[in-house]
């Protein structure tokens, strides 16, 4: 099995590296995680003008055919950077259900202006009763005569506050936790009976709880077949589990250089604490961590461009791996770092935070173990 990366891998790889040593600096970031909506519009259009937003898409729909190794290869590196820009939400969750379903004319009027980096988008799947079971849908969609109407609510919606468009998974028959029933739906912030509420997460990123109230919607803007949105939607959540995997790996390594650059340069009676072996120990053994977690990644990325059978359990073994190898990292940096390692002034802190959230979101190390027990 060849793993080296081709060409043009390799050119997409030191574009990222160069945009985030050369303009994506530690205080830039915390500017613009600080800014109102939490992000930089002029780094998103820059996003876009490199292409970046176009990766995962088919060329006849303006993309560039990528997959998830193009995918894990920028991932990896917004994590180095610590990118507060909503890739994750508007590329692959938002934009994964866009072109996986999406009517030629429903592309025209909103995938081509999200990869375009002209229209700001948000996946809304989770809701408060759900946990992590995406299947677990109140919000409704029923039919009055030639639209549909939406009642319910949706938490934790990533860029939910910046979009102008939602992708809402809403259940049209069949009990709350049925797979078969659920149906998509795009839903433009604007209409009537939409209410958000956002808010600042933890790891300097952007969320927003929703609330639909009777919002009518076209047929046009249903998204797939009635009732047959979940294996779309369970496609798109692995494919984001496998990017922030990746993210998770970037801020794992770094994390691991910062901490071995500074057991060089503190000193301690008169000698540097990487002079202790007992320290030294430990830092081989977050080097190995990263290591061992890199490996599993590039194999989770390759077996998932292949699909197949082992694509889920490849997703589960990443992120299980990522949960638990990825806090015995984070930890081992701040403690490390002793007790400046936890001040907002140090980025080590805001890269342990991110790398907390990762580890809790689309699942958590637990539900991934289990989901690899059960086969």
């Amino acid at each position: 099995m060849d793993f080296s990366l081709n060409d043009i891998q390799s050119m997409l790889l030191d574009s990222v590296q160069k945009f985030i040593n050369n303009d994506y600096d530690f205080d830039k970031r915390q500017s613009y995680s600080d800014s109102e909506q939490g992000f930089s519009s002029e780094v998103w259009t820059t996003f876009a003008e490199l292409g970046w937003t176009a990766i995962p898409f088919d060329e006849e729909d303006g993309g560039i055919g990528g997959g998830p190794v193009d995918l894990m290869i920028v991932m990896e590196q917004f994590g180095r950077g610590m990118i507060v820009e909503p890739y994750l939400a508007n590329i692959v969750l938002a934009g994964g259900v866009l072109r996986r379903v999406a009517t030629t004319e429903q592309k025209s009027r909103w995938l081509e202006p999200l990869i375009g980096g002209e229209l700001q988008a948000a996946l809304a799947f989770v809701e408060p009763q759900g946990r992590y079971d995406i299947a677990n849908v109140a919000t409704s969609a029923s039919k009055e005569g030639d639209d549909w109407v939406i009642n319910g609510s949706k938490s934790v919606v990533f860029n939910g506050g910046n979009a102008g468009l939602l992708i809402v998974p809403a259940r049209t028959s069949g009990e709350q936790s049925n797979t078969d029933g659920i149906t998509l739906f795009a839903v433009e912030t604007g209409a009537d009976g939409v209410n958000i509420q956002s808010y600042k997460t933890v790891d300097g990123h952007q969320a927003a709880d929703i609330s639909f109230d009777g919002v009518k919607l076209p047929d046009t803007n249903r998204l797939g077949n009635v009732d047959g949105g979940f294996a779309v939607l369970d496609a798109v959540i692995d494919d984001a589990t496998l990017a922030v995997c990746a993210e998770a790996v970037g801020i794992m390594r770094i994390l691991t250089e910062k901490t071995v650059e500074y057991s060089k340069n503190r000193v301690q009676f008169g000698v540097p604490i990487g002079s202790f072996q007992a320290l030294q120990h430990r830092m081989v053994d977050m080097f190995t961590a990263c290591e061992q977690t890199y490996s599993l990644l590039v194999w989770a990325s390759m077996t998932a461009s292949a699909g197949g059978d082992d694509a889920k359990r490849a997703v589960s073994s990443i992120k299980y791996q990522v949960g638990t190898a990825g806090r015995k990292v984070g930890e081992e940096a701040v403690q490390l770092h002793g007790g400046m390692g936890v001040t907002w002034e140090l980025d080590v802190a805001h890269y342990f935070k991110r790398l907390t959230a990762i580890g809790q979101i689309l699942g958590n190390a637990d539900l991934h173990l289990d989901r690899l027990a059960a086969g």
